[in-house]
């Protein structure tokens, strides 16, 4: 990313908070382009980067998927609202992945080769591919919300939406899983702050 900021990662967390009302404003494509590029800087799992995203930016195609998330009114006020697709043939990117790995000198042919067929081996489970294409795909999207409000915009993710009609409309293929849709874009009034439970609640040392 280009601009810089005296925020703190942490400061940036607490300070995202999903919001539903937005004001009309044009994303400049430089921004758009910033966030998804700090997106895909995202951990994934054998670097497979089990990913795709589909923007939606123009008013016609807000108005198609408006509808498809039940009439979510962030869809068509938002500057842009981001369909986060998670990769069920995420394996077929491991040639390309260790290719590179091998060229620069990292990793033999042949290490490369038993972890390519480890790889593919472990995608004959349709389930194992899923549980990877969504767990993989959520960690871009909270990247991608926190790379937002860095540059300044909030955001909205979204998971109340009709996936097959989505999945029709929108043409995507069989390969991708649609994982949650992320609304961007200038809050129109400040995101109220949302009950977080202690964490003497949700965290436990060593076993339960």
């Amino acid at each position: 990313m280009n601009n810089t900021t005296i925020k703190s990662a942490i400061e940036t967390m607490k300070e995202r908070h999903s919001v539903r009302k937005y004001t009309k404003h044009d994303m400049p494509q430089e921004d758009l382009q910033d966030i998804l590029e700090a997106t895909i800087t995202a951990p994934s799992s054998w670097n497979l980067q089990h990913w795709k995203f589909l923007v939606v930016q123009s008013d016609s195609q807000k108005e198609r998927l408006l509808p498809i998330t039940y009439n979510q009114q962030q869809v068509v006020d938002s500057s842009v609202t981001i369909a986060v697709l998670g990769d069920l043939e995420a394996n077929h990117n491991a040639e390309k992945v260790y290719g590179e790995v091998v060229e620069k000198g990292f990793m033999s042919p042949e290490v490369k080769d038993i972890l390519t067929n480890q790889i593919h081996g472990a995608y004959t489970n349709d389930q194992f591919a899923r549980d990877e294409a969504v767990m993989n795909a959520s960690l871009a999207s909270m990247q991608l919300m926190l790379a937002a409000k860095t540059k300044g915009y909030d955001t909205v993710p979204m998971g109340g939406f009709d996936r097959a009609a989505f999945k029709k409309e929108f043409n995507v293929p069989e390969r991708y899983v649609p994982v949650m849709l992320i609304s961007v874009g200038k809050a129109a009034a400040d995101a109220h702050g949302t009950l977080r439970f202690p964490l003497d609640e949700v965290v436990t040392y060593e076993t339960f």
